[in-house]
């Protein structure tokens, strides 16, 4: 489908074709593993790439190549490619692009798993990563060395909510011809669209907003479309990490309502925000929307909405963090994001517990420091839950 059409259109219709055999609506649910050939010389053509089409779901999958068409369409991107999960989709395009000798430049607020795979699991692949500390382009280009192979960021970040500058790191990028790449799965492509600003690759956990209702697991790599190509044939049919056609169905599902789902839960996330803002058990609200945020501004440059995750920072330290998760009745205590319904979930004992506290505490995770997912409730029972929960 044209990509020129709007955000909407592209969520519902991009990628998905009536089905020719039956008229079914749906993308069909190809769950099968195998995929037979007329005879050898087309055998022979497909595994030689000189063929478009099927032969084994690890090297691909009709329903897996129509949630491919959607997410390049959303993102505006060239190709996409499909991951059984966020991390896998992560450390496929991590390894794309680095090898042993390579340098990676990555900013210090990140995701916990994706933080270990950049800290620990690339060592011993012979590469090493360079954290910046702050959020200024100029930090980041000092950090570059010969052998920086790629710059790799979140925006806004898990889970402190700091925002960086997405198009002028992509300029630093394209200036010192190093590729960036950028988490986008806490805004989603409904509220912002990376590769527009010039960034390289974006990848997201699929699981979250995209899928929205909690019930599959999947990640999403989109960018060029040789450099796609590339992982599909050389990274991801290597390291296994496909998703199943059920949980890209599950996916392709879920993004038909992105564009309603999301304004709904932004809209909760501000009223949410400014509760807690003027709470006097709260120390500091981490969300773009205030206008006290240090990020608001930039946010509102990039984003069309400031999304719906914040983080706050609870008086009482780790057992007051604790102690408000364990008290909540509507949020849920969980350590996704993305859901229909609200989370909640205290960083330091669970998505950072094994991220030394220094290096935590440097991070930005705190002792007190609570995640919240808002969901699609009425906002005002999801504050009168968070009144309730902090009243110890």
């Amino acid at each position: 489908m044209n990509s020129e059409k709007q955000f909407a259109t592209l969520a519902v219709h991009a990628g998905e074709q009536i089905d020719p055999l039956t008229g079914a609506l749906d993308t069909p649910i190809y769950q099968s593993t195998t995929f037979a050939a007329a005879d050898s010389a087309e055998m022979a053509a497909l595994y030689g790439g000189e063929k478009p089409g099927y032969m084994y779901t690890r090297y691909g999958n009709p329903t897996l190549h129509a949630l491919e068409e959607k997410l390049a369409a959303l993102e505006a991107g060239e190709a996409a490619l499909a991951a059984a999960t966020g991390m896998a989709a992560i450390s496929t395009a991590i390894l794309g692009y680095i090898g042993s000798g390579d340098h990676v430049v990555a900013s210090r607020s990140l995701y916990g798993a994706a933080y270990n795979f950049l800290n620990k699991k690339l060592p011993r692949m012979g590469a090493c990563t360079t954290f910046v500390p702050s959020l200024d382009p100029a930090d980041f280009e000092r950090a570059l060395q010969p052998n920086t192979r790629l710059i790799y960021f979140e925006t806004p970040t898990n889970p402190v909510l700091d925002v960086l500058d997405i198009g002028a790191l992509g300029e630093l990028g394209r200036s010192r011809g190093v590729p960036t790449m950028i988490d986008n799965t806490f805004a989603s492509p409904a509220l912002q669209q990376p590769l527009k600003l010039g960034v390289t690759v974006v990848v997201h956990s699929a699981t979250k907003y995209l899928c929205g209702h909690g019930d599959a697991m999947g990640g999403a790599i989109i960018g060029p479309a040789d450099y796609i190509s590339e992982l599909r044939q050389d990274v991801l049919r290597d390291f296994g990490g496909v998703m199943s056609p059920f949980n890209a169905w599950l996916i392709l599902r879920g993004i038909h309502t992105l564009h309603l789902r999301m304004p709904a839960q932004c809209a909760n996330a501000r009223q949410v925000a400014s509760f807690l803002a003027g709470h006097p058990k709260v120390e500091r609200v981490n969300y773009p929307g205030l206008e006290r945020h240090p990020g608001h501004a930039l946010a509102a440059r990039q984003m069309k909405d400031f999304g719906a995750m914040m983080s706050f920072e609870v008086k009482g330290g780790y057992e007051g963090g604790r102690q408000v998760m364990d008290r909540c009745r509507i949020f849920a205590r969980a350590a996704s994001l993305g859901d229909t319904r609200s989370l909640i979930v205290h960083s330091a004992s669970t998505s950072h517990r094994a991220v030394p506290r220094d290096e935590r505490r440097a991070m930005g995770v705190s002792d007190g420091l609570v995640r919240l997912s808002i969901g699609v409730e009425a906002a005002e029972d999801l504050i009168e839950d968070l009144d309730q929960a902090l009243a110890f």
